[in-house]
């Protein structure tokens, strides 16, 4: 491994808050600006005060000019590199009992260029009733016999579980229809 590219790496796991912030922002800027593109200005974000309901972000937003109805959307955002070989993540339960939820999987090239999405939830269409069926998390480190505990309230999800999307204005289409 070159030393720039141990660099890089080094500094992506001692900064991952930072960089998972970014990334945050880089995902709400580039839907923000991909609703106005569409034509949709009544939109919120929200941003919960403490980090413990299972989302990191609400976007309310409302496509159908025909109507004053709003879809509010509970995101729980996850991001890894483009050819990371990351293969599930921890999907908290206290989302799933939002009414409409979804964790976006975010991928980013080394410039933070938001390049491919997954998603997963009910509101990509996925049944809550698929969630009994995913193993629950275990925590990352272990007892002292090496011994993993279950993190109680996390499920795994699977990258296959997932649903492909290529482009922020196709993850709009599948989180808020104009229907």
């Amino acid at each position: 491994m070159a030393d720039t590219e141990f660099a890089i790496n080094s500094e992506n796991s001692t900064r991952s808050s930072l960089r998972e912030s970014i990334i945050e922002h880089f995902f709400i800027g580039e839907l923000l600006k991909a609703l106005w593109n569409k034509r949709t200005t009544q939109v919120e974000v929200l941003k919960p005060q403490v980090d413990d309901a299972g989302y990191d972000i609400v976007i309310d937003c409302n496509r159908n000019p025909k109507s004053d109805t709003s879809i509010p959307c509970y995101i729980q955002l996850k991001s890894a590199f483009v050819g990371s070989k990351t293969a599930k993540v921890s999907l908290s339960k206290k989302l799933t009992s939002k009414p409409h939820w979804c964790v976006i999987w975010v991928f980013f090239d080394p410039k933070f260029t938001l390049k491919s999405f997954l998603c997963f939830g009910t509101a990509t269409g996925q049944a809550s009733s698929d969630i009994a069926k995913l193993k629950p998390t275990k925590h990352s480190k272990g007892d002292a016999k090496g011994n993993k505990a279950v993190r109680p309230g996390h499920f795994d999800v699977s990258k296959g579980k997932f649903v492909e999307i290529d482009s922020i204005s196709d993850v709009i289409d599948k989180l808020f229809p104009t229907a």
